[in-house]
């Protein structure tokens, strides 16, 4: 990767994550790299690209969906919910401006659309996980896999936005088996 385009995403990451999506502009976020806003252009279609290029390359990981049949149910889901609260409590300040503002979340909704992205997306990926480990036998035949995809990943919102909130750090791996465990005596066989 060029070196503009890294200097331009840690520009753009400190700004969204200091003035949020909604006030962050091309032009500020240019003048912050030290490039024309021209050049930030070369290396991104748009501010949604600039903006899902920071979420996926600036902020934690949120943690690969785990491999069917590789380790434990358990300690893939752990994983998937310590890198998912990470990833929210850090992308709230970003994204709070964004969803005040009616017309900015549709265009931002639109936008993300044609790029197969958004906030459905890790549930979505979790389910389709569970999945593949139900017909591997290790997620018990009658279990809500969808329902399930939602309780973690929404639990995960929440705590994030707690742990944003309180301008806590982020939570121990120990919290996260808390989160999991009452969902996975669901999905167990």
């Amino acid at each position: 990767m060029s070196d503009a385009r890294e200097r331009i995403l840690d520009a753009a990451a400190d700004i969204m994550r200091r003035h949020g999506v909604a006030r962050a502009t091309t032009k500020e976020i240019a003048k912050a790299a030290g490039y024309s806003e021209a050049l930030l252009y070369k290396h991104f279609r748009d501010k949604d690209e600039l903006m899902l290029s920071v979420l996926k390359e600036r902020m934690p990981p949120f943690t690969s969906m785990g491999v069917p049949g590789e380790d434990t149910v358990e300690s893939n889901l752990v994983r998937i919910v310590h890198g998912a609260l990470g990833f929210y409590r850090r992308s709230f300040p970003m994204m709070v401006s964004m969803a005040a503002q009616p017309r900015l979340l549709h265009a931002t909704r639109e936008s993300l659309r044609k790029y197969g992205a958004g906030p459905h997306a890790p549930v979505r990926a979790l389910a389709r996980y569970l999945d593949a480990e139900r017909e591997l036998g290790r997620v018990a035949p009658s279990a809500d896999t969808q329902a399930a995809a939602a309780l973690l990943m929404g639990a995960c919102f929440q705590q994030g936005f707690l742990l944003y909130f309180a301008e806590g750090e982020d939570a121990p791996e120990s919290f996260a088996r808390g989160l999991v465990r009452p969902v996975l005596a669901e999905l167990l066989p």
